[in-house]
């Protein structure tokens, strides 16, 4: 008996190894499969689809610029993969087929293959929330995905106004956040005139370090009232950032009387005519002390 077990185990091995067992498909196209094919496609005995957890479920998305969400499911079998929007419980994809009219969402899959992504084209800030990859078991199981979508915010330290005293060094810091990366290329112009770094005037210098939190720091040496005006810090991949400069003659603010200005320390403020002349007739107008 042991020894026809044996038999039947080895003759079994030798038919799926060489791929020669072929089967009806089930589908429209009335082609065949091979059968060893027709086993990979049902899920494993005893572990079922599942998905894999270390593929990235926080993404963040920048606003006009394509989003992918990612799910990877192993074991599938025949079981099929959606997408489904927790906002509205909208059901977004059915395996390779897109079921909402709304065209910025597409399903994308390839055959054989273990990802299963949600593409989503011109990602507003509305699209931010959680989606969800379902796996069509009996009852569903699902994976979230975690998506926000942000616009960069530029930014001049100190804007939108900003005095300097005329012969000191203008210190400019353009900050950018909350990029999915960090710019490529970080454009400065002075009044919409792109920064000449090698122009005769000299002592134009400009630091970039790109990180999270981009920080573009252009450096003027000297200044005059010629580098007054409307400086523009713009990152290639966000919207711009701007700061007016104005150049101080012997540090008074435009628009201030100088004996209002304040430069620290103590200070007094002299008495006038009128207040000395009302003191003196309080004074001779006091009655006797008896």
């Amino acid at each position: 008996m042991c020894s026809h077990v044996h038999l039947l185990i080895q003759l079994l091995t030798k038919f799926l190894s060489s791929g020669n067992i072929l089967y009806k498909c089930a589908n429209n196209s009335g082609g065949f499969k091979n059968f060893r094919d027709f086993l990979q496609e049902l899920p494993t005995p005893g572990t079922g689809p599942y998905f894999d957890t270390t593929v990235n479920s926080n993404i963040t998305g920048l606003v006009g610029r394509t989003v992918h969400l990612h799910c990877r499911v192993k074991n599938l079998g025949n079981r099929t993969v959606s997408w489904v929007r927790h906002r509205d419980i909208h059901l977004l994809t059915v395996g390779r087929y897109t079921y909402t009219s709304d065209q910025r969402f597409e399903a994308m899959h390839s055959p054989h293959s273990e990802e299963w992504t949600l593409r989503i084209r011109y990602p507003q800030k509305k699209d931010s929330g959680i989606y969800e990859c379902q796996i069509s078991t009996t009852p569903p199981i699902g994976h979230p995905v975690y998506l926000t979508v942000v616009e960069p915010i530029t930014e001049i330290l100190g804007g939108p106004d900003l005095f300097i005293n005329q012969g000191s060094t203008i210190n400019l810091t353009c900050l950018v956040q909350y990029a999915p990366e960090p710019p490529p290329v970080m454009l400065w112009s002075h009044n919409s005139v792109p920064i000449n770094f090698d122009s005769p005037r000299g002592g134009i210098s400009l630091v970039t370090e790109k990180g999270p939190t981009t920080t573009s720091r252009l450096l003027i040496q000297k200044a005059t009232q010629t580098d007054s005006g409307t400086y523009t810090c713009t990152p290639s991949n966000a919207n711009p950032g701007n700061a007016r400069v104005h150049i101080l003659n012997d540090g008074i603010v435009p628009g201030e009387h100088p004996a209002a200005m304040h430069h620290g320390g103590n200070s007094s403020v002299a008495p006038s005519s009128a207040t000395l002349l009302l003191i003196s007739t309080l004074i001779l107008l006091r009655p006797p002390i008896t």
